[in-house]
């Protein structure tokens, strides 16, 4: 039986109540757009919204007419408690998927652009041709959106650097660690320089990653631990939009190791930068006590390879004890 809520005890609480109540607050509290994301129509959500106020007792939403502005202090409450419930379901819809499909399903990992076209390739190709029916997607973000897309469920695992271990509710694990290197034209002034340093990068206009990004943030936080200002004329995202406007003239360019390829970068030359910027490093992060099925461990085990299953079984199951290489 389910349990009966509110004054009245004249009605029963219901997942989709509690569904609509999460797509609510996933949509900024814009009743029309979850609307539209459900395929449903306003009015319903807003009655099933009410009916749930009224099963519980108390106010979910505060009200400007007839707009939703902020949750109340019990809505915060309720929204925590519902989230949890929905996860739940979702895993044990995934645990009879799982026991009914041992070889297909749906993975979706949410990374940065860099892992995407520069780390996750060959982990891709391997995975495909050993899972063929499994349909992987890939959403593409800053580490914040990345590490937001695996909390909320939109993404099954997240890829990138820093955002994902400050996460609350996500279990990270270090995948690798990432240097830098300057991207220059050929006959640069910098290529007669026998060893880069701080004071000769601030002399140039510099285009590195975007703010968002670890790789951008940590760059400044070394300029000013040096006591100098760097000429930053432009930040992006992508890597190779940086290459792109190095090649045009607009400036250096500081970007991921793994982002230059002597064949493809025709044009550019680069210079290692290990020894001016502390490296990297890249996790991937997903929810805690979440079922993942075979092939979502299978991934997960690509990338990071010193990741036993058992040891990943006891995370999944709350015993944190991980070996000082994968935090």
């Amino acid at each position: 039986m389910i349990p009966r809520y509110g004054k009245s005890g004249g009605g029963r609480l219901k997942l989709l109540q509690l569904q609509y109540l999460g797509e609510i607050v996933r949509q900024g509290l814009s009743i029309s757009q979850a609307a539209a994301v459900l395929h449903t129509s306003q009015s319903g959500v807003s009655r099933q919204v009410s009916l749930l106020e009224q099963e519980l007792g108390l106010q979910i939403f505060e009200r400007n007419g007839k707009r939703l502005v902020a949750l109340t202090a019990p809505g915060q409450l309720i929204v925590q408690q519902a989230g949890k419930v929905l996860r739940e379901l979702d895993n044990l819809k995934k645990t009879g998927e799982e026991l009914r499909q041992q070889d297909r399903g749906m993975l979706t990992i949410a990374t940065t652009h860099t892992q995407a076209r520069y780390f996750l390739p060959e982990i891709v190709r391997a995975f495909s041709a050993d899972w063929p029916n499994v349909q992987l997607t890939i959403h593409q973000g800053n580490p914040t959106q990345v590490a937001e897309q695996v909390a909320n469920g939109t993404a099954d695992l997240g890829i990138a650097t820093e955002a994902i271990r400050t996460m609350p509710g996500l279990l990270s694990l270090s995948c690798y660690q990432w240097n830098r290197c300057v991207v220059i034209p050929k006959r640069h002034p910098l290529l007669k320089e026998k060893t880069l340093t701080l004071d000769m990068l601030a002399r140039y206009p510099l285009i590195t990653y975007d703010f968002a990004f670890a790789g951008g943030s940590q760059v400044l936080r070394e300029f000013d631990a040096a006591g100098l200002s760097p000429n930053i004329v432009l930040t992006a995202i992508d890597a190779d939009v940086i290459k792109t406007y190095v090649k045009l003239g607009l400036g250096v360019g500081l970007v991921a190791s793994m982002a230059y390829d002597r064949k493809r970068d025709e044009g550019l030359a680069m210079r290692d930068a290990s020894h001016i910027f502390p490296p990297n490093t890249t996790y991937v992060g997903l929810r805690r006590q979440v079922f993942l099925r075979d092939y979502m461990k299978d991934f997960l085990q690509r990338l990071v390879p010193k990741l036993t299953r058992k040891a990943l079984d006891g995370l999944l199951a709350g015993q944190d004890h991980l070996p000082a290489a994968m935090r």
